[in-house]
Formats: structure tokens, sequence, C-alpha cells
């Protein structure tokens, strides 16, 4: 019997690959905080979540047998949104640092809950094939 590992890890896969995304569209905000103009952007999890589970029509069509599936487009575009700003600045730019360290924090622990979650899955994983 051969092992899956798209049916065996699910979604988690490619919810690891969202979050180090998100990842660098919070670092990107931070580090533009004092950029005139800068509008802060960011991603909706559930929102890219919900359209890969259901229509998808982020879906890539496979045309190849070493192409692999995504979560969402591999330039993440077409997800980016602009966040409404509590306070914009006088100069334009929209990002509020301490809401983006905030943002930044609970992505990282998500993203660190995921990774040990698949860490778990693949540890079981090598225990089912050695037998154990």
């Amino acid at each position: 019997m051969s092992i899956n590992f798209k049916s065996a890890l699910g979604i988690h896969a490619d919810a690891l690959t969202f979050r180090a995304h998100r990842a660098e569209v919070l670092a990107n905000n931070i580090a533009n905080s004092d950029t005139p103009n800068f509008k802060a952007r960011d991603v909706d999890f559930k929102q890219v979540l919900e359209s890969k589970m259901t229509h998808s029509p982020l879906h890539l069509q496979k045309t190849q047998g070493g192409h692999i599936d995504g979560l969402v487009n591999p330039d993440f575009a077409a997800d980016l949104m602009y966040r409404i700003p509590f306070q914009p600045a006088v100069d334009g730019n929209t990002v509020e640092v301490q809401e983006e360290i905030s943002r930044f924090t609970d992505n990282s622990l998500r993203y660190q809950a995921s990774f040990e979650f698949l860490n778990g899955k693949f540890s079981g994983l090598k225990k089912a094939i050695k037998g154990e």
C-alpha cells in the first residue's frame, strides 16, 4: 500500500507555505513604516483557504508531472489586500508598527504550530513505515 503525502498531511503543508509568505508581507510592512505613501498590505488566510476548499479559482492546472499544487499563486499578488489603518500618517503611510508587530508575532506562533503539527505527522509516518 503506497503512502499519499497529500492525503496524509492535508492542507497543513500549504498552510505552512502561506504563513511563510505572510511573514514576508508583514516584515515588508514593518520595514517600510517610515516610507511616505507606503500602503500596508496583508493576506486573509480565511479567504485563501475558502477559495482553495470550494470552487478554487486560484487552483492551477498541472500540465506536467513535475508541477506542484499551490495554495495560492506563486507571486501572491492577487491575494494581497490593503489594510485600512486606524490612523494613517500625514505623509500617506498606512503602516501602524505596533499592529504589524502584533500580527507578525501571531503569524509566527501559528507558523510554529503548523510546523510542529507537520513534524508530528512525519514522525507518525516514519513509525508506520518502520512498523513500530
